[in-house]
This record gives structure tokens, C-alpha cells and sequence, in this order.
């Protein structure tokens, strides 16, 4: 994993307890995570062994813009992030949308 992986992990985890003093964010404790990516992704890439909508828009500059959103716990959500970059596609942002 890479510097700028875990310091996006670290926000989001900053973020979320800055959020909502009362909950804490654990490893094994399933939330809510939006995964923006630069490209089009399909639908195909929804089944992924794991429950994830997928949106396409397109940003000001008419580039594509692939959200992934999903109910996910720390592991699963690492595990997403590797795929994400060991096919070689760049993250954009990861915000925590709620808590479980």
C-alpha cells in the first residue's frame, strides 16, 4: 500500500470521528464507503464478491467520473482499494457515508 493510501485511509478515519464523536470506527464493523475512480467503469465490475452500486458522471473537463458505493468493513474496503490500484486505476477520493 502506498503513502497516499494511507493517508486517505487516515482521513477518512479522521473525518468519521470528527463526524460523530459517539461512534467508533473498528476494523470489523461494516459502514457505508463511496469510492470515487477516474474512468467508466460497467456494471460487470459490481460483482466484485461484494454488494457495490456503480454511478458514472462526467466532471467539468467531460471526464469520466466511476463511484463505487458500498456496505463495507475495514478489510473488505482495503481489499477494494488494492484491486482499485493494482489494475492501475486512480482514486480520486474515499468518504465514509454512515455508520452501520
Amino acid at each position: 500500500m502506498t503513502q497516499a493510501h494511507l493517508a486517505v485511509m487516515l482521513k477518512v478515519k479522521e473525518a468519521i470521528m470528527i463526524k460523530n464523536g459517539k461512534h467508533k470506527l473498528t476494523l470489523d464493523r461494516p459502514v457505508t464507503y463511496q469510492i470515487k475512480v477516474l474512468g467508466a467503469f460497467d456494471e460487470h465490475w459490481a460483482d466484485w464478491g461484494r454488494e457495490l452500486t456503480i454511478t458514472i458522471e462526467n466532471d467539468d473537463d467531460n471526464l469520466s467520473i466511476t463511484s463505487l458505493t458500498g456496505h463495507l468493513d475495514q478489510a473488505a474496503l482495503l481489499g477494494l482499494l488494492r484491486r482499485l490500484y493494482s489494475l492501475g486505476v486512480p482514486l480520486i477520493s474515499v468518504l465514509c457515508l454512515d455508520f452501520g
